[in-house]
């Protein structure tokens, strides 16, 4: 949608008028493509880097726009969040030395944003998912100030006519809901764009669904998302859910999301497959003023396609066809949108020299792969390499393998084979792919890294403490340039300090224990004994909190009864509740503790209902958190 002033698709006349300029589009391209006008035989990769900002605790920080000024390059542009940044790289032609120079100039964009940043006390990370983002960073207020987002947040809604529900299984789980399309803007990506000419286009794109699977697993770098640990590769789920427009009668039909794998094989032409997504797909955003790319067809003018363009950007496609311009020459290229961004510059240029090489290297006796492999197992493939990573086992053309296998003994030779025929220089092709191999070999990506060091430092710190901690070890080790297989796991590198204990959300208890007010009293001194808790908290079946029963409460109740009669816990409770609410400061919470001499705040949302509850035995680490500041000085 890039520079172009959007409008959401709200009427018929809007739909009308842009349906037409589609029409117009998908004319041209099928007459370029039948006059052999598309570029063939040219082999180009481009990339984007998506990238988050963030501050020296790891949290994000809002300066896009500003940070845009001061870099004042056309190679960087705004994302969704004003935490966000996307850098376009240059295309490069496929030989020589070009993975290097990839390397290399998004090395030295990279730098450019590093500087900018330092004005604004923030630094760029290449993180599939930012580890400390919150619910809270998810609003609108986040959202960049740009017309077309705008637009977009606002068709999508209008077609979702309600919230948005995600639930991610995984070793934990997340359940929780957006009014918004924010949570898209978790997702940061490195995108490859690989060229294909028309007349084998198909059999690339089949060939790129294909190997979609095993690339991904070997690339994985997004485990955590709001302090759960949930896919290898959560973007692929959460970006899904978070631009989904279906609503439960679309699934009963098998209506598609926006976000989408493919449920078949590509055949025919790229004209027919836009076709058909031109059938199931309805636009979300028009923009006035296209010209008619059949009349400059047929003036010499070489046409944009700027409506196809458009709508094509709202199909969020993991493999995704797209149409181009290069040097006046019209091109088609297959965008791969999977990949995640980090955990360095290095393991991106091993990521895409793996996959330029197998995309480079579709053997012959694959181009009949239809007959070798069901789609659905594409697709299974996918699906579990986003779950499971390199745990994965596949379906790969009448076989089963595990992930390891697959990819050093199958794949990897496709891929040195390709890069052969494309006369990438040797010495670049052993070091990027050696990184893949030794990554892969040793079961080490980003997503294992993340994960294994979360699981250590949770035994040790709260929740807020390790994903600082794990947020802050990515930036230090991408820092030292080094590939994540030689990362060593994040076990003692924490900086406990008064921000992971300022606000309530960070040391609250999410484990909460409630009962009915219509419930039995009996029943709660016996759970607090079971799981050694001084406060119950009371909740009506609404799910809203209406009173609290402490011990104290308990004891007098016990101490007074005079006969046997069922006694409700609505008759003992409190039923005026102090409470807070997450953003609250610790020191604020202390202090009302100490004011109203209580030893127990609940924290509601903003939507008053209960997330959490403050007790003493949660502010004992913010207390020795300040007695280790105070000795170590």
């Amino acid at each position: 949608m890039g520079d172009l002033n959007v409008i959401p698709v709200l009427k018929s006349t809007d739909l009308r008028q842009y349906t037409q300029q589609l029409f117009h589009d998908v004319e041209a391209l099928e007459a370029m493509t039948s006059r052999g006008m598309i570029e063939e035989g040219v082999h180009r990769m481009g990339a984007e880097q998506e990238l988050c900002l963030i501050d020296k605790h790891g949290g994000p920080v809002p300066v896009a726009e500003k940070m845009l000024s001061e870099i004042d390059d056309p190679h960087f542009t705004t994302e969704l969040a004003r935490f966000n940044l996307e850098i376009n790289l240059d295309p490069l032609e496929l030989y020589g030395d070009c993975f290097a120079k990839l390397e290399k100039d998004l090395g030295q964009l990279l730098r450019r944003c590093q500087q900018a940043g330092e004005l604004h006390y923030c630094t760029p990370l290449l993180t599939g998912i930012l580890p400390t983002l919150r619910s809270k960073d998810l609003d609108l207020k986040s959202m960049t100030n740009r017309q077309r987002y705008g637009a977009l947040n606002q068709a999508i809604l209008a077609m979702r006519k309600s919230a948005q529900q995600f639930h991610i299984q995984g070793t934990d789980e997340l359940y929780t809901s957006s009014d918004s399309v924010m949570f898209e803007s978790c997702n940061t990506s490195f995108q490859i764009h690989y060229q294909a000419g028309a007349i084998d286009f198909a059999s690339y794109y089949n060939w790129a669904q294909t190997i979609a699977g095993p690339v991904l697993a070997a690339c994985t770098n997004a485990p955590l998302f709001l302090g759960k640990r949930l896919w290898s590769e959560t973007r692929i789920a959460l970006f899904q859910q978070a631009t989904d427009t279906r609503g439960y009668h679309d699934e009963l039909r098998h209506t598609k999301p926006r976000v989408f794998f493919g449920d078949q094989w590509m055949n025919g032409d790229v004209t027919d497959f836009i076709k058909k997504d031109l059938s199931t797909y309805r636009p979300l955003v028009y923009v006035e003023g296209i010209p008619n790319s059949m009349e400059q067809l047929s003036n010499g003018i070489v046409p944009e396609l700027k409506a196809f363009s458009l709508f094509n950007g709202t199909i969020y496609r993991w493999n995704r066809p797209c149409y181009g311009i290069t040097h006046g020459i019209p091109h088609l290229r297959i965008e791969n949108r999977y990949l995640p961004s980090g955990p360095t510059v290095v393991d991106e240029v091993a990521n895409t020299v793996f996959w330029v090489g197998l995309m480079s290297g579709l053997p012959e006796s694959y181009l009949q792969m239809k007959k070798e492999m069901d789609f659905h197992d594409v697709k299974s493939n996918f699906i579990k390499a986003a779950r499971h990573g390199l745990e994965t086992s596949f379906a790969w053309m009448g076989g089963k393998y595990d992930a390891k296998d697959l990819i050093l003994e199958e794949l990897m030779p496709i891929a040195r084979q390709g890069l052969s025929g494309l006369k990438i220089d040797q010495p670049d092709v052993q070091k990027y792919l050696e990184i893949i191999e030794n990554r892969v070999d040793q079961l080490k990506t980003g997503s294992i890294w993340i994960t294994n060091s979360y699981n250590a430092l949770i035994k040790k710190y709260p929740v807020n403490t390790a994903l600082s901690a794990i947020t802050l070890g990515i930036l230090n080790r991408q820092q030292q340039h080094l590939p994540v297989h030689q990362w060593t796991e994040l076990t003692e590198e924490v900086n406990d300090g008064p921000y992971n204990y300022s606000r309530v959300e960070q040391i609250m208890s999410k484990e909460l224990y409630t009962v009915f007010e219509e419930d039995h009293i009996d029943l709660v001194p016996n759970i607090m004994k079971w799981n050694q808790v001084r406060h119950m908290l009371v909740e009506n079946r609404a799910g809203e909190l209406v009173g609290l029963v402490t011990l104290g409460r308990l004891g007098k109740y016990y101490s007074e009864v005079k006969d046997a009669e069922p006694v409700m816990v609505k008759q003992v409770m409190i039923n005026r509740v102090i409470t807070v609410h997450p953003e609250t400061s610790t020191l604020d919470a202390i202090n009302l503790m100490q004011e109203k001499r209580i030893g127990c705040l609940p924290v509601l949302n903003h939507h008053h209902k209960l997330v959490g509850v403050l007790t003493e035995k949660d502010l004992l680490p913010v207390a020795a958190s300040y007695l280790r500041i105070e000795k170590d000085q």
